[in-house]
C-alpha cells in the first residue's frame, strides 16, 4: 500500500490496549466448599500471595451450628505494568453444619444482590463510574473422599448453574492415585450429566489459532475437573525452589503437572479464559437477570395501568387526564416489551449457537 493511501485505522488495536491497560481490569471469583479443603491455600498458590494470613480458625464446637456466610477480600495485583484487581469471595460454614439443606441460600442470594445492584446503576443516571461486583466464576470445591458429587453438591450446583460460570475442582488431589483421580473425574463428569448440570463451557478455538494454543486448549478441557493441590510452603529440592508439600515418602510439587492440575487451572482462570469468563456473565447470566427484571417491572406496569383504568372508569370516565396517563402506560409497556423480546431472541440464538458447538 503507497503512503498516501495509509489511513491509520490498524493502529485501533494498540489504542483499546493502551486505555484497557491503564483503566486495570477486575475479575471476581467465588470459592465454595466444606471447610478443610483447602479453599484458601489454593488461592494463595494460584495468585502467589498470602490473601488469609489474619485468618482465625474456629473451635469444632462453635462450627457445628455455624452458617454458611460471605466473607470478601479485594486486592490489587500488578505484572508488567497489567493492573488487575481481584476479589475473592469465600463461603466459610459452607457444609459445615449438621443441617446443611440451606447452605446454597445464602450463595445465590449474594450473586443475585451483585446482578440487582448493577441494573440498579446502569439504570441510573450516573453509569460512566459503574463498579462491576459481579461473580465471574464459582470454583466450587469436591472433597476427593467421595464417590462423585453428593445430594449437597449437586442442589447447590443446580440453583447456580444459570447464575454464574462454574468450574468445579477436586480438592487435595495428593490424597488419591493416579488411577483413583482419574475414576473419579469419570464419576463426575457422569453425575454432572445425569442431573442436567451445566459447568462453564470452553469456547472453540478459532481456526486461525496456532496449533499450540489449540493443543493447550485440548488438554485443559480433557483435564476438567482439575484436581488441585495447594501448598504455601517454598521448598527446596534439588537446588530449585518449589511450592510443594513434604511427605515422609517424598515431596509434591503443586505446578507439577504429574502431581497435580494447578498450573492448568492457573493457566485456564487467568492466562487464556479470563475475559471469556467476564464475558459469559455479561451476555448470558446478566442478560437473563436483566431480561427477568424488565418482565417483572412490565408485568407490574401493566397492573398498574389495569389498576388506574378501573379507578377511572368507576369514578369519571369522562376524565381526560386519566386518559392520557393510560396512553403512557401503554407505550411504555410496549417499549418495554419490544426490549424484552429483543433480549429473548438474543438469549435464543446464542443458546442455539451453543448447541451448535457442541
Amino acid at each position: 500500500m503507497a503512503e498516501r493511501d495509509y489511513i491509520g485505522f490498524s493502529t485501533l488495536a494498540e489504542q483499546v490496549h493502551r486505555k484497557s491497560v491503564k483503566r486495570g481490569f477486575e475479575f471476581t471469583l467465588m470459592v465454595c466448599g466444606e471447610m478443610g479443603l483447602g479453599k484458601s491455600t489454593l488461592i494463595n498458590t494460584l495468585f502467589l500471595t498470602d490473601l488469609y494470613k489474619h485468618r482465625a480458625l474456629l473451635p469444632v464446637e462453635e462450627r457445628i451450628e455455624k452458617t454458611t456466610r460471605i466473607e470478601k477480600k479485594t486486592i490489587d495485583i500488578e505484572e508488567k505494568g497489567i493492573k488487575l484487581r481481584l476479589t475473592i469471595v469465600d463461603t466459610p460454614g459452607f457444609g459445615d453444619s449438621v443441617n446443611c439443606e440451606d447452605s446454597w441460600r445464602v450463595c445465590t442470594q449474594y450473586i443475585d444482590e451483585q446482578f440487582r445492584q448493577y441494573f440498579t446503576d446502569e439504570s441510573g443516571l450516573n453509569r460512566r463510574n459503574i463498579q462491576d461486583n459481579r461473580v465471574h466464576c464459582l470454583l466450587y470445591f469436591v472433597p476427593p473422599y467421595g464417590r462423585g458429587l453428593r445430594q449437597l453438591d449437586i442442589d447447590l450446583i443446580r440453583r447456580l448453574h444459570k447464575k454464574v460460570n462454574i468450574i468445579i475442582v477436586i480438592a487435595k488431589a495428593d490424597t488419591l492415585t493416579t488411577s483413583e483421580i482419574k475414576e473419579l473425574k469419570a464419576r463426575i463428569k457422569a453425575d454432572i450429566e445425569q442431573n442436567g448440570i451445566h459447568t462453564y463451557r470452553f469456547p472453540d478455538c478459532d481456526s486461525d489459532e496456532d496449533e499450540e494454543f489449540k493443543q493447550q486448549d485440548r488438554d485443559l478441557k480433557k483435564s476438567l475437573p482439575f484436581a488441585v493441590v495447594g501448598s504455601n510452603m517454598v521448598l527446596e529440592v534439588a537446588g530449585r525452589k518449589i511450592r510443594g508439600r513434604q511427605y515422609p515418602w517424598g515431596v509434591v510439587d503443586v505446578e507439577n503437572p504429574k502431581h497435580s492440575d494447578v498450573i492448568k487451572l492457573r493457566t485456564m482462570l487467568i492466562s487464556t479464559h479470563m475475559q471469556d469468563l467476564k464475558d459469559t456473565t455479561r451476555d448470558v447470566h446478566y442478560e437473563n437477570y436483566r431480561a427477568q427484571c424488565i418482565s417483572q417491572i412490565s408485568q407490574h406496569a401493566l397492573r398498574e395501568r389495569n389498576k388506574l383504568k378501573r379507578e377511572s372508569t368507576t369514578s369519571n370516565p369522562e376524565i381526560t387526564e386519566t386518559d392520557r396517563l393510560l396512553l403512557q402506560k401503554d407505550e411504555e409497556i410496549r417499549r418495554m416489551q419490544d426490549m424484552l423480546d429483543q433480549m429473548q431472541e438474543k438469549l435464543k440464538s446464542s443458546n442455539m449457537e451453543s448447541v451448535v458447538d457442541v
